[in-house]
This record gives structure tokens, sequence and C-alpha cells, in this order.
């Protein structure tokens, strides 16, 4: 028997154990179809999707060029393990990727989801040190930053700084050596928004100086760091730390999971300011969110470290079962194709362009501390005093009944403590960017109002 609805909520309410959700408060919202950029739930209530599905839709849902690539796919084959065999769509998604990316980046691994290319690039960076042509196993160490999220396995968690996340972990975790955020916002007194990047960079230089010799690699979001509440950082900075960990000899992971394939307004964010990194780390929107694909690109100094005789053990012992799965690779080189059929990132700077000016009048209220923009992501944080930037208390939850109301307004968003996020599918139309932002206008009017400046 088809399950009711109310049986449907119960069962989401009681056995299914949702992500980053605290289930006592949980209300179910049970999605049955989309199509573009409107999900349709059970009762028939559609919504705005602008959150892009966690980030990782890109050309909305049920674009036909991406259905049919993979019923393409299933009329082949569904799976082929990456261990000791592959298939011709994984090896051609392979050949696109390194036509695409940086030409210093000619070589992929293909894993799950963000954490995992995460992991393996931290991997691979570990045993690179190891293996290279002028071994230096003392390089053991990485340099992360505070309040960045590179995802939720131990190793992607240790190079994380969130800690509201994932101080309960710490005990399993490894030391990292932590820099500040390079916020362009909340930055240190005295410290204009011109001189940001040098400071930053000179922060950077002095602990490179001091420690380089134990450090196997930098690991940081390009541009923006997205969980920590799509905090900007001052331009010049990214391509300050290419510059300086090539100084002093240490491997740049740059995590583009969620700032690549398009949200920037450039495929991938580092080529705002013609970075190519050590690796390059893939995920979310490189399948245009429709199956669990990611990808470590990296170069051919770190795979000539890895090739040898069998017995040298020099291997890289490190897989996953769904790695480079035919079905994700489809979907993949499918994404790819409509970017360069549609034109998207030609028609994206149009829509970037229209998010700005619909944002500008959330300036007039005085609780809205930042207004902060890449591309077509959005991030509006919510302060107790603007002048200060003293922030609302986590616990009051200001970003969330900020999105509670858009909910019932039928836009779905979902926040990061205090900033309200906006980060749509690139497929987002003009009059849908106007509700979105007319619905979190009336929404942070209505949460603010009679708050303390």
């Amino acid at each position: 028997m088809t399950p009711t609805h109310d049986q449907l909520r119960t069962w989401d309410r009681e056995l299914l154990w949702h992500a980053f959700t605290q289930m006592s408060e949980y209300e179910p919202l049970v999605i049955q179809e989309a199509h573009g950029c409107i999900l349709t739930d059970i009762e028939g209530r559609q919504f705005i999707d602008g959150v892009s599905s966690l980030w990782c839709n890109v050309h909305g849902h049920r674009h036909p060029r991406l259905d049919q690539a993979i019923r393409d796919q299933l009329d082949k084959v569904a799976h082929v393990t990456s261990l000791g065999m592959s298939n011709p769509t994984t090896i051609q998604l392979a050949r696109r990727l390194v036509d695409l990316t940086p030409e210093t980046l000619q070589h992929v691994f293909f894993s799950d989801d963000g954490a995992t290319a995460i992991e393996v690039a931290l991997k691979m960076a570990f045993q690179y040190w190891h293996q290279c042509t002028v071994p230096r196993p003392q390089k053991t160490k990485y340099i992360a930053y505070s309040d960045a999220y590179h995802g939720d396995t131990l190793g992607s968690v240790s190079v994380g700084g969130v800690s509201r996340f994932h101080e309960m972990f710490q005990p399993l975790l490894f030391d990292v050596i932590r820099l500040p955020s390079p916020s362009l916002y909340r930055r240190p007194p005295g410290v204009s928004a011109e001189c940001a990047a040098d400071f930053y960079l000179s922060q950077l230089e002095s602990v490179l100086a001091e420690q380089h010799e134990k450090v196997a690699a930098l690991v940081l979001e390009p541009l923006v760091q997205g969980a920590a509440g799509m905090v900007t950082q001052p331009i010049g900075y990214l391509e300050g730390v290419r510059r300086l960990t090539k100084k002093y000899d240490v491997l740049m992971i740059a995590d583009e999971v969620a700032m690549g394939m398009g949200r920037t307004g450039k495929m991938f964010a580092c080529e705002h300011e013609a970075v190519s990194p050590d690796f390059l780390c893939l995920a979310k929107g490189i399948t245009g969110g429709y199956l669990p694909l990611a990808a470590t690109l990296t170069t051919t100094d770190v795979w000539n470290a890895f090739l040898a005789d069998y017995s040298e053990f020099k291997t890289f012992y490190h897989g996953h079962t769904y790695g480079g799965n035919p079905l994700g690779a489809a979907a993949a080189i499918a994404c790819l194709d409509i970017f360069s059929e549609e034109n998207t990132l030609e028609q994206l700077q149009l829509k970037i362009r229209h998010l700005a000016e619909q944002m500008k009048p959330l300036w007039k209220y005085p609780h809205v501390g930042d207004v902060r923009q890449c591309g077509l992501l959005a991030g509006i944080e919510l302060v107790q005093n603007r002048e200060t930037k003293e922030p609302f208390p986590w616990t009051e939850k200001r970003g969330a009944h900020v999105c509670e109301y858009a909910l019932s307004q039928g836009v779905w968003l979902r926040p990061l403590g205090n900033v309200v996020v906006i980060i749509p599918p690139l497929s987002i139309s003009l009059d849908q960017i106007n509700k979105i932002c007319d619905v979190v206008e009336e929404g942070i009017s209505r949460v603010t109002q009679g708050s303390s400046v």
C-alpha cells in the first residue's frame, strides 16, 4: 500500500535521522517532485529552491539533458569499480576535467562527495612528501583557517574550523596550524579593506617562514568560506596564498566543492586570480546536483611520486566503492555540456548584477551588518549592533526565523547561524530572484523589528 501523507511525515520525523538537524524540533517538509527551480511537496505546495538543494543544483531540477544522460548510461552499465578497471564514461569525464581546469592539473582521482575529495588531497599530500624525488617525511602538518568547513570525515573535520560543528570530536582529530579567517567584513581593528589582503598574507608568511619545513599543505576555500557564513576574502588574497606556498614549498589544496562549477561567475573560483593549485577538489555541482560524485585533480609531479614497482609500496592505498561511478560521470559530462550549449556563464552575468541590485534595499535595516556577494551567492549577516558588529546570540536563531518566514511565502532557504544565505541554481530567473529578495527583506524586517540597536 502507498503510505498516507501523515504516515510519511511520522516516519520522516521518527525514523529518518536528518543531517545537521535537531530532530526534537524537526517539522517534516517532504518534497515529492521538482522542476527547474521549483520544489513541490506532498501537499502540492511549491517553493523556489533558494539554496540549490544544499548548493549543488546548477541547471535546475529535471533538466532534460541530464535526465537523458542518466537514462542512456543505465542502458550500458550502472556501476564499474575504479579498483583495477574502468569504463568509457568515467574516462571521458577525466579528459573533460583535465581540459577544463588549469593546465598543471593533469590527473583525476574520483570519490563520492566533498569531504572525500578533501580527504584524498590530504592523504596524497602527506604521502607525496614521503615519496617525492627528495623526500621530506618531516612535512606532516597542515595549515587551515578558523571557521573553515571542508566536510565531516575526521580528516576534513581536522582541517575544518567551525567549532560548533566539530568541537565534540576534538580528541579524535589531528592538530593543524590554524590561521584567522581572512574575512573582509570582520577585519581586525585598524585594518582597512584596502590593506586587508596584505595584512592576512603577512600572517601567513610569518607562519610559513617559521614552520614551512614541517608543513605538507595548506587547504583553503578560494574567495569565499561557505559554511562560515559566505565570508568573502579580500581581492588578491588567493593569488598571494599561491605565491607564498610556492615560495616556501608547501602544497596548496583548493576546496572548490561549493565555489566551483560556476557559482562565482567563472567555472572555478581560482580563475578569478589566475591561480593553479596543487590539488583542486570538486563535488556538489559537478553532476548538476543529480548524483554523488567528487574529483580531486592534481599535478604530474604528485602523480609521478606514486609511480614505482609494486613492491616499493608507493601505491595510493585509498578508494571508494562508488568512486567514478558511470551514472555520476554521465551526469557530470551532461552538466558540462549544458554550460557550453546554454552559455550558462555568459547568461549568469546579468543575474549576478540583478541580485546585487535587488539586495541594496537591505542596507536600510539597522540590524543588517553586512550584505556580501560573490557571483550568484550571497550572505546577509544579521547583527545586534551594526557599529560594533556584535552578533545576535546564536540561540536566538535570527537567521532561522527569517528562513521560516521565507518558507511560509514560498521560498526555501537555509541559514548559517545569523547569516541568511541566498545561493540558487544558476538557471534561476530574474523574477525568481526578485521573489527571493523580497521575502528575505520582509523576513528581516519582521525578525529584527523591536530589537535594540
